[in-house]
């Protein structure tokens, strides 16, 4: 049995719990009803009219700082064509504008647009790592009753804050068989989080890391729409995979068909955070690298695990941990830097790594993923080609292509950018 950590001592109740004061807007319905019929005027809202597309956000934007130093938005917009299936229609820009005044905060159109939208079920060109992505056609032609996501990544001018609420302005043409009907209609006011990212410590020691799949690209947690009781999510947008870099920037060395030769296995997972210890999962086997393992059951998707809440609404999950590891129980309170497990390659991993996010309850499906950021790191280069970031045992070596990056030196209170190589 391992050894439990020192720091980590038994809860004798929950998370101390936040007051949150609900305030709940009442909508009123103005229409004019004097006596007799037809003596009132019925007031529509200025803009009504119908739409051939609707739109719903899957999460609350929460702005976010990276090592860009720029500020970023980053969540979903899903779209669905409210026209028959023999009516399809052509979208040509989505602008996100700052309600109330119209400002625009971003916007896509033509290639941008197509890279940055696709069928809700189609599989997603590129994101296997493997497989450069073709271009994506364009015009964007959305089929009669279909539905689409559009992944929306904003970067914000330094400086400018995030606006209050967004809404998301829409223009295109209904393809009718008499030729095309243009259209613009504004859709989906959304409020941006108001509550600042969760500042951590690392979850793993002092050295040089690899941070692969992180935000804002075309990768497997960005852009990784699940369909869980009935309902759409993200549910590892901001998630982060860490593997150790050694001193030549190798990740493996000898034999990557085993587990050992991986500088990321059995590294020590420490707690980023203090807080409650909800989830303990043990018992899932390490699979052996560096071949992609099947896809296991639901259960065991983030393979032995520990799931930590830090406050209301507010959990750190520390994924694929090495069986027989775990040094917590659950119901124990663990500290800042405290020993949880190793890392391992257990549950969908191909090569060890240590998945980490922020979660929004305490299991991993359902849940949706708000932005984080590290109080200390340094960048110090960064990882071009996208087939480093999946399964590093079936690279010709272990060493890592990393060549310098525009954002190298020490950062405080920021988000690591996706393939950006740390050091903590």
């Amino acid at each position: 049995m391992a050894e439990r950590d020192p720091r980590r001592r038994t809860c004798r109740g929950p998370v101390a719990r936040g007051l949150a004061a609900a305030a709940l807007a009442a909508v009123t319905l103005l229409a004019s009803a004097g006596p007799g019929h037809g003596t009132g005027t019925a007031r529509l809202a200025p803009g009504t009219q119908f739409t051939p597309l609707t739109a719903a956000v899957l999460t609350e934007p929460t702005p976010f700082e990276a090592t860009d130093g720029r500020t970023h938005l980053s969540y979903e917009l899903l779209a669905t064509s409210a026209l028959s299936s023999a009516t399809p229609l052509r979208l040509d820009r989505v602008e996100v504008r700052e309600a109330g005044t119209e400002r625009v905060v971003g916007s896509l159109s033509g290639q941008a647009l197509a890279e940055a939208a696709n069928p809700v079920g189609d599989p997603l060109p590129g994101a296997d790592g493997y497989t450069p992505p073709p271009p994506a056609p364009t015009p964007t032609v959305i089929q009669g009753s279909q539905q689409w996501i559009i992944w929306i990544d904003l970067t914000l001018d330094p400086g400018r804050p995030a606006p209050e609420v967004l809404d998301h302005h829409l223009a295109g043409a209904v393809l009718t068989p008499t030729g095309p009907s243009a259209f613009e209609e504004t859709v989906q006011t959304t409020p941006t989080g108001r509550t600042a990212p969760l500042d951590l410590d690392p979850p793993v020691l002092p050295g040089a890391w690899y941070a692969s799949e992180s935000c804002c690209g075309n990768t497997h947690h960005r852009r990784g729409l699940g369909p869980v009781n009935g309902r759409f999510g993200v549910p590892q947008r901001f998630a982060i995979d860490w593997y150790k870099v050694g001193e030549r920037g190798q990740t493996w060395e000898g034999d990557p068909a085993r587990l050992t030769s991986y500088l990321s296995y059995r590294q020590p997972v420490v707690a980023a955070l203090g807080g409650r210890v909800v989830e303990v999962q043990d018992g899932v086997p390490d699979n052996p690298p560096p071949v992609t393992p099947p896809v296991p059951p639901i259960e065991d998707t983030v393979g032995n695990h520990v799931t930590v809440e830090v406050a209301p609404g507010r959990y750190l999950l520390y994924a694929h941990l090495e069986p027989g590891s775990l040094t917590v129980r659950e119901g124990d309170c663990v500290e800042p830097g405290g020993t949880l497990g190793l890392i391992g390659n257990s549950g969908n991993s191909t090569t060890p790594h240590l998945h980490f996010q922020v979660m929004t309850t305490a299991e991993f499906f359902p849940t949706d993923s708000p932005p984080f950021t590290f109080r200390a790191f340094r960048v110090v280069g960064q990882v071009e080609p996208r087939i480093w970031d999946d399964n590093l045992g079936l690279q010709p070596t272990g060493v890592l292509p990393i060549t310098p990056s525009p954002y190298e030196g020490p950062h405080r209170s920021k988000y690591p950018l996706d393939r950006e190589v740390l050091e903590f």
